[in-house]
């Protein structure tokens, strides 16, 4: 091999490994955070008792203003800044880094100040008729007040590729959350059952909370690697022409398009949350407890179900933004390009198995967090599907702001928001709960062709390569899905399938089954080898005893 071909492939697993270990770090924290957010359910729920489903549609309808907002108080800052520190440290320009990371906070802290003062006193405007809705948009706009700092630390941190502190971040935050709302909603019900929008108003609070235990864990972690950061920035280059006010512009540019994008998934709830209603009213013979039930199935129930699975994307797209435009500082195409091919991989390897998994078990887990519902699962099992175009937009989008395409994607966005919202009304009128679920999906599909199609035009990605890997992942996610719905299917027969505890303990062995035949197979038949190395590979089939094809 010619020693320009060994530095390409080195840089190419480099790439890689910090691809595999910034996902691992992201992933751990976005999946047990999310668990954590989900496994609450099962008790708030039981004490909420019979105003359970209403106080669901109701924090939904809280959080979807709130996601809106926060994405707006940090203004897309926490990935710009990730994406600029990490293109300033790849020329090595350390101490603009750090400057840019205070620039950022005067900019967050006044944009949290400006939503958390709308969210305050503007309520009434945004309760869309409902005035429960008010306490609850207001409960959160206190962490809106604290969360952009928080933010930006975390994008700063990962600017350097040090992805640890956030994980562990994002854990203790809905460690503190969940702990409080639980707690909270306890004594409420108990002392006042009829009380139950104080309840639902306590724990949305529950959100300033766990972002004080954030800012604790990202606050230690700054000041553990300030000396480092400090010599890093001595032996950089010293580029005094960058000043502070040109950064601050820098960020703001930089961050616009951010804001937008990341706000993809939010647009599309809020769509569902100010339409759903009036389509149905519109079409008559339902009630306002109606409405809110079905709403409640797909925009929460499912919701906090399927965000699980989808949060696996969110963690890679993490990780991939600053790799991206690190390479693209330095101008690197064929890294550029590897890392597209990489990521997409490594996003069909976990995402497509986990949305089949969750189909596979739909029935079992939605009986587990809210009891059984024929109705609930059937939503939870459709919706599963539908995270992987959503999954694929967050990884596809956080690469073309990687890249600085921000307005090409910024018009991605603007043609699926069009397609959601000339779908919307016939897709709820004839399929009333999956409507708004396929609608979203539809649009994101074609955002994610787009996409794609625009990563083959400027890097001519190696489809040939990637067909092989890509045709095995979805061959044995559709045979572990086979495997697992059987599964499943002879338990129902032994066990009662509508009971919560024995749901839980027939989800159990289906877990393990979809594991064990999705891990066998990509073992035995090397797709792990062009996931993650043939090396680690190796390592996994010699402690499982696997012999490789």
């Amino acid at each position: 091999m010619r020693e320009d071909e060994q530095v390409t492939a080195s840089s190419t697993n480099d790439a890689k490994a910090k691809m595999l270990s910034g996902s691992a770090w992201m992933t751990a924290g976005s999946i047990t955070s999310r668990i954590l957010g989900a496994i609450y359910i099962i008790p708030w729920t039981t004490w909420l008792g019979a105003y359970s489903t209403q106080a669901n549609a109701l924090y939904a309808q809280g959080y979807n203003i709130y996601s809106m907002a926060l994405t707006i108080a940090t203004a897309g800052i926490p990935s710009a800044i990730s994406k600029l520190v990490a293109h300033y440290n790849g020329i090595d320009e350390y101490e603009v880094s750090r400057r840019l990371y205070r620039s950022g906070m005067y900019v967050s802290m006044a944009m949290g100040i400006v939503c958390a003062t709308v969210m305050l006193f503007g309520a009434n405007l945004l309760n869309n008729g409902d005035a429960n809705v008010t306490p609850v948009i207001q409960s959160l706009a206190w962490a809106v007040l604290v969360i952009p700092p928080m933010s930006i630390t975390r994008g700063f941190l990962q600017g350097y590729n040090w992805m640890a502190p956030s994980a562990l971040s994002q854990f203790i935050e809905q460690l503190f959350r969940v702990v409080y709302m639980l707690a909270a909603t306890y004594f409420i019900m108990k002392l006042q059952p009829t009380h139950w929008v104080q309840a639902v108003t306590q724990s949305t609070f529950a959100a300033f909370i766990g972002a004080l235990g954030a800012i604790l864990v990202l606050g230690a972690a700054y000041l553990r690697r300030l000396g480092y950061m400090r010599r890093l920035a001595a032996v950089g280059k010293q580029d005094q022409s960058v000043q502070t006010r040109k950064l601050i512009f820098k960020i703001i540019y930089q961050s616009i398009p951010f804001i937008v994008i990341e706000a993809g998934i939010a647009i599309f709830q809020l769509i569902d949350q100010y339409s759903f209603k009036r389509i149905l009213t519109l079409m008559g013979g339902f009630s306002n407890y109606e409405i809110n039930t079905i709403y409640a199935l797909f925009a929460f129930n499912a919701n906090k179900l399927y965000m699980i699975v989808i949060s696996l994307a969110s963690a890679m797209a993490a990780t991939a933004i600053p790799l991206m435009a690190m390479a693209r500082a330095q101008n690197d195409q064929q890294s550029m390009r590897d890392q597209i091919e990489n990521g997409l991989l490594l996003f069909y390897f976990v995402m497509i198995p986990a949305s089949l998994g969750m189909a596979a078990v739909a029935q079992q887990v939605y009986t587990v967090f809210y009891r059984y519902d024929a109705a609930g699962v059937t939503i939870l099992e459709f919706a599963s599907f539908m995270a992987i175009p959503l999954g694929l937009y967050t990884v596809g989008a956080a690469m073309m702001q990687g890249l600085s395409e921000n307005k090409k994607m910024m018009k991605f966005l603007a043609i699926g928001i069009g397609l959601k919202l000339i779908l919307q009304v016939p897709l709820v009128m004839f399929l009333k709960g999956m409507g708004p679920l396929l609608a979203t999906g539809i649009a994101m599909s074609v955002i994610n062709y787009l996409i794609l199609h625009s990563f083959n035009m400027e890097f001519t990605l190696r489809f040939n390569r990637m067909a092989k890997p890509t045709n095995q992942i979805l061959a044995y996610s559709l045979i572990m899905f086979a495997a697992v719905k059987i599964a499943m299917l002879g338990m129902n027969l032994i066990v009662d399938p509508h009971g919560r505890y024995m749901a839980f303990f027939a989800l159990l062995p289906g877990m393990a089954i979809g594991i064990a035949v999705f891990g066998y197979l990509a073992l035995r038949y090397r797709l792990v080898d062009e996931i993650m190395g043939p090396g680690r590979a190796a390592g996994f089939r010699r402690k499982l005893r696997i012999t490789a094809a």
